[in-house]
């Protein structure tokens, strides 16, 4: 009976311990991310390995302290803590892929960071945050096909995340591909309207809007439209639709409209368009998804709310506008959600 108790106080001990152990982690970790959140990452890896001493194969430990390592800029060290967290085959796999692929990128392994993110798409059965960093890679190489294939499978998979949509617009500006390119900024500009980022697709929405449009010096009233060798039939007529838009600020019935009347106008037109031009076999996002979107926008009497709202960012009048307006702000929110 005695054999009995003591070895149960030894048990209660040893659970107490770990408890305890596994308490004073948490701490170092919650302390350590407070550290990184302020920028302070040396700090928060010296704090990290505070806690890595307690238990040198956390996975949560090794994590941040590989997180705080890419961040600071370090990658081969970032690399070595993803990798005791992919060891042990448990927790936080995602993540650990994710910074060691980024950190072998940044290393100039982009090839190696391809192959690392096929092998985390099967091992964690796909992941949006996955395609999207594989089809970044691809970009980065030239190979657009494979970043597109990658980057669509990641919209697929998560459509509100906003970097698939530039990354998407961004190859296929890259391919001369205008009307692709536009849909693409469009949804990337509904979801992040406001940031940095922004003003740079805003900036690529406008060029691709009338890019293929150039008036002759020579001749008065004369406009050339130069159409695109890279897209196929199914855009061709769209893209065509996109320059004659472009082209039509010329002509009489436009005259003393100000710049905002003439791209509320012309966007309706274009999602018109191309709402008209689907067909029902049509099986590729440009027409199963972002078509049907801003052809629903642009029969509803919002249309004007979303240009503004899109072009905040660039333009000042519709910034003011979005500031006085705040009612149809809400309204189109509203309609967003039940349709």
């Amino acid at each position: 009976m005695k054999i009995i108790q003591t070895g149960f106080l030894i048990a209660i001990v040893l659970f107490s311990t770990t408890i305890f152990a596994q308490s004073e982690i948490e701490a170092f970790v919650q302390e350590g991310i407070q550290y990184h959140d302020s920028g302070n990452y040396e700090k928060a890896i010296e704090t990290y390995q505070k806690a890595l001493k307690l238990d040198p194969k956390s996975t949560l430990v090794n994590y941040e302290i590989a997180l705080s390592y890419f961040t600071k800029g370090d990658y081969k060290e970032a690399v070595k803590y993803s990798d005791v967290v992919l060891k042990h085959n448990e927790d936080y796999l995602l993540q650990a892929y994710i910074t060691k692929g980024s950190s072998l990128d940044m290393l100039g392994k982009t090839k190696e960071s391809i192959k690392l993110f096929k092998k985390a798409i099967k091992k964690v059965d796909g992941h949006y945050l996955l395609h999207y960093n594989l089809g970044l890679n691809y970009f980065k190489t030239n190979d657009f096909d494979a970043a597109e294939e990658n980057v669509i499978k990641a919209i697929e998979l998560n459509p509100n995340h906003s970097s698939s949509h530039l990354m998407l617009a961004h190859i296929h500006n890259q391919k001369g591909n205008s009307v692709q390119t536009l849909l693409a900024t469009h949804y990337f500009l509904f979801l992040e309207p406001n940031s940095n980022r922004a003003l740079e697709a805003y900036a690529m929405l406008q060029k691709n809007f009338g890019g293929n449009v150039t008036k002759d010096e020579n001749k008065a009233n004369t406009i050339n439209i130069l159409l695109s060798s890279n897209n196929d039939s199914q855009f061709g007529a769209a893209e065509l639709m996109v320059s004659m838009l472009e082209a039509s600020k010329s002509l009489e019935e436009n005259e003393g409209k100000t710049d905002d009347e003439m791209f509320v106008q012309n966007t309706e037109k274009f999602f018109k368009i191309l709402g008209e031009l689907k067909k029902k076999k049509d099986k590729e996002i440009w027409w199963t998804f972002y078509t049907p979107f801003f052809y629903d926008i642009a029969n509803s009497k919002h249309l004007e709310t979303y240009c503004k709202y899109i072009s905040q960012i660039g333009d000042e009048n519709s910034k003011r506008w979005i500031a006085e307006n705040e009612s149809q702000l809400n309204e189109f929110d509203q309609w967003l959600k039940t349709n």
